[in-house]
């Protein structure tokens, strides 16, 4: 196998499998936030917790919304017990004020994002935003996948909840 040939078998390795992921999320996106989230399969608690907050019918709506979305790991490294007391019945406003924390009213992709200082959310606080050694930051969590945009917005991983004051 020449060199070039190497070449094109690395560059095919590497582009397809991100060109197939474009073409799930790109910009003809025909799953709103809620829809793509629970197809991921990453955001279960996520999801759960956007229905215990009766929060579903908003992030199906129109929008646009950015959501910074935590996964279940993310869910997970909250202290023991803090997520099952959140989804008590009587815990609902302070479970819709945390997930409203995670969500930037338009759409705001990684490349916008990465140039601001702070945003503010739904919730009518903002949070900071930096980069820090090539990584975007919101409050502490880390950006660890951006931009999967939806019918309704777009939604920007992040590795821990971040909490509102």
């Amino acid at each position: 196998m020449n060199t070039l040939h190497k070449a094109v078998v690395v560059l095919a390795l590497i582009l397809v499998p991100g060109m197939l992921m474009a073409g799930k999320h790109g910009t003809d996106a025909k799953m709103d936030i809620v829809d793509t989230a629970v197809s991921a399969g990453s955001f279960n608690t996520l999801v759960a917790a956007v229905k215990a907050a009766d929060l579903v019918d908003t992030l199906k709506g129109t929008g646009p919304f950015t959501v910074f979305a935590p996964t279940d790991e993310a869910f997970a490294k909250l202290p023991a017990g803090t997520l099952d007391d959140l989804l008590k019945p009587e815990n609902k406003e302070r479970l819709r004020a945390i997930l409203t924390y995670h969500v930037v009213p338009g759409k705001v992709i990684a490349a916008d994002a990465a140039k601001l200082t702070e945003a503010k959310t739904v919730n009518g606080q903002s949070f900071k935003i930096r980069n820090e050694g090539g990584a975007v930051l919101v409050d502490a969590a880390r950006v660890v996948k951006a931009d999967i945009v939806t019918s309704n917005g777009v939604i920007h991983v992040i590795d821990q909840v971040i909490l509102p004051n």
